[in-house]
C-alpha cells in the first residue's frame, strides 16, 4: 500500500483600506466541497479552483500566477469584484494530514499578490495574479552599493567566496 501525500491550497481576498487590510473571503480547495477548514485562526469556505503558482513573464520583470475556477454565477462574480475592487489574494500552499484530513501538517509556501485580471469561458474562469511591485510602475526604493554602505568594493567582476 502506498502513501499519499496530500496538498491544498487557502487563501483570503483583502483590501488595504488606510494601510489596514480588510477581509473579502476566505477559500480553500483542501476539504471536501460544503465543509470548512480552520487554519491560523480562520475558517476557510469550500471552493473548487486550481491555483497556479509563480511564473515569470518573458521579459522577467513581473512575476504572475493564476486561478481557475469552474464558470458558475458564485466564481464569475467573485472574480469580477476582485478584479474590479483590485484586491490583494495571500495565498498558502500545505501538506494536509494524512490521518485527519482536515487538519493542516505543514506549510509550504506563502505567497501575496494582487488581483489583475480574469479571462473566461463556458468551461473555466481564470484569474490572473500579479506581484505587488511591477517593475513598470515599481515605487519600490533603489539602492546603490556604495563605500559609505558596504566598504571596499571591487574593481571587477570577479567575487569569490573564500
Amino acid at each position: 500500500m502506498s502513501n499519499y501525500i496530500t496538498l491544498g491550497n487557502i487563501f483570503e481576498l483583502y483590501q488595504v483600506i488606510n494601510g489596514t487590510e480588510r477581509n473579502m473571503g476566505r477559500y480553500t480547495n483542501a476539504c471536501t466541497p460544503g465543509s470548512t477548514l480552520s487554519y491560523r485562526n480562520s475558517t476557510y469556505t469550500y471552493l473548487s479552483f486550481i491555483y497556479q503558482g509563480a511564473a515569470k513573464n518573458r521579459t522577467g520583470d513581473n512575476l504572475q500566477a493564476g486561478l481557475i475556477l469552474s464558470t458558475n454565477e458564485i466564481s464569475t462574480g467573485l472574480s469580477r469584484e476582485a478584479v474590479i475592487n483590485r484586491y490583494h489574494l495571500r495565498v498558502w500552499t500545505v501538506v494536509m494530514n494524512p490521518t485527519n484530513k482536515s487538519q493542516v501538517q505543514k506549510l509550504l509556501t506563502e505567497e501575496d499578490w494582487v488581483v489583475a485580471s480574469m479571462v473566461y469561458d463556458v468551461e473555466a474562469v481564470e484569474v490572473v495574479l500579479s506581484s505587488s511591485i511591477d517593475a513598470v510602475g515599481a515605487n519600490a526604493p533603489t539602492r546603490v552599493l556604495t563605500r559609505d554602505l558596504v566598504g571596499a568594493l571591487p574593481v571587477t567582476a570577479s567575487i569569490q567566496a573564500q
